[in-house]
């Protein structure tokens, strides 16, 4: 019997992928395992393996959004007949019948990356889909955890059921905005999944999550100065001011562990480590790679560590795991020469750091104004999960790794 080679959820979300490219021919002889083909998501581009040994058959077209879920091809055992159908699908469904599957007719489980891809039946993706319900976050009732219609129609009552969200105002519709300019005086570039997805999560943030916004200045020349004096000796590595502001964020938040948390409706979840999603700018958008466990790692270890995770993510080549979860992120953008500004909360985080550019101001030293460089920073807070004064101390505890940076060291 023909095993279905499904779209699998590689992204929590990830609603359709893209096939880049198919990495074996139509008939061609796989194992169980082999890479079958590359799939984008928004942020990423992965293999995809084998779900079982025979036969390639009827690969879909590379470049097509697909959804999540959905057969791209099928593997024929040798010697088997294949006529280019569908793989079986579940009989129709009644309302007040329970599915059943004659053993016969039973689909092959496919093997999904981590378990994730979603399997269901065409009449409950077509209920799903006229009534606006996302099929990969539905439980399935069915055989192998196959979705069926009456999964689909209770998450529908559940939403229903639900008190609806205020709505958030798109101003005027898309042929308005082009009326506003004039005829040939711009050109239209499509969004891309990234661009979608960071407008649907920034959007949901600002909308959902309480900000507040506290900022400091941070003196920066002992700082500089242990950085030269480190890099002058270091043989494998050579530091950052960014990394020295990763360690600095991560020994604060370990200084200071109730801020160090993530807000649900249920429960506070107070992390045991650091975790720091670190923004990097890439083609379309950026992305958060996670240097986990920041607190406890040594400043080469984080250098090295960064250095590889933002060239792999400027590649779309991070892993999952490397890029979801952490519990709070550094935008750094002193870089381009950015004096002070306010990033937006990325949940689960509660947190996150915003770092401008370290400039010759001055300061008061000792009763005299003396030159300096200063840098200034802005933490936006989830004000559910973390109050005024929490805030304040994890921002202090910050700055004093930033002035004091030997302790950073110790």
């Amino acid at each position: 019997m023909a095993t279905e080679v499904i779209l699998p959820k590689v992204d929590m979300d990830m609603a359709t992928g893209r096939i880049l490219r198919w990495l074996v021919a139509e008939g061609t002889a796989v194992k169980e395992g082999d890479p079958l083909f590359e799939i984008e998501t928004d942020k990423a581009t992965m293999e995809i393996e084998a779900p079982a040994s025979g036969l390639l058959r009827n690969p879909a077209k590379e470049g097509a959004d697909i959804p999540v879920g959905e057969a791209v091809a099928w593997i024929v055992g040798q010697g088997e007949s294949f006529n280019g159908a569908a793989a079986p699908a579940a009989p129709a469904e009644s309302k007040d019948a329970p599915t059943a599957v004659p053993q016969a007719a039973a689909p092959q489980q496919a093997q999904p990356v981590s378990g994730t891809g979603v399997r269901a039946t065409p009449l409950a993706r077509r209920i799903a889909r006229e009534g606006g319900i996302d099929i990969s976050r539905v439980n399935g009732s069915g055989p192998h955890g196959r979705i069926v219609r009456a999964d689909v129609e209770d998450a529908l009552a559940a939403r229903s059921s639900a008190p609806a969200p205020a709505p958030v105002p798109s101003g005027a519709s898309d042929e308005g905005v082009r009326r506003l300019f004039a005829e040939g005086s711009f050109r239209e570039l499509p969004h891309d999944k990234m661009r979608l997805t960071i407008a649907r999560r920034l959007v949901e943030a600002k909308s959902t999550v309480p900000h507040f916004y506290l900022s400091a200045d941070c003196r920066l020349d002992r700082l500089m100065a242990l950085r030269a004096e480190i890099n002058a000796s270091a043989g494998d590595y050579r530091l950052s001011i960014n990394d020295l502001v990763i360690k600095a964020w991560a020994l604060a938040l370990r200084d200071v562990p109730m801020a160090n948390v993530t807000w649900t409706d249920g429960t506070m979840l107070v992390h045991e480590r650091v975790d720091i999603g670190v923004a990097v700018s890439i083609e379309g958008g950026l992305i958060t790679p996670i240097v986990r466990n920041a607190e406890a790692k040594r400043l080469s270890d984080i250098s090295n560590e960064m250095k590889d995770l933002a060239a792999r993510a400027k590649a779309k080549k991070l892993k999952n795991e490397e890029y979801q979860g952490g519990t709070t992120a550094i935008s750094n953008l002193g870089m381009f020469g950015v004096r002070d500004f306010a990033a937006i909360i990325n949940p689960p985080h509660a947190t996150i750091l915003a770092v401008g550019a370290g400039e010759m101001r001055g300061a008061w030293e000792n009763g005299v104004f003396v030159p300096a460089t200063l840098m200034t920073v802005t933490l936006s807070v989830d004000h559910r999960a973390v109050d005024g004064a929490l805030g304040a101390q994890a921002l202090q505890a910050f700055r004093g790794y930033i002035e004091s940076p030997l302790s950073m060291l110790a």
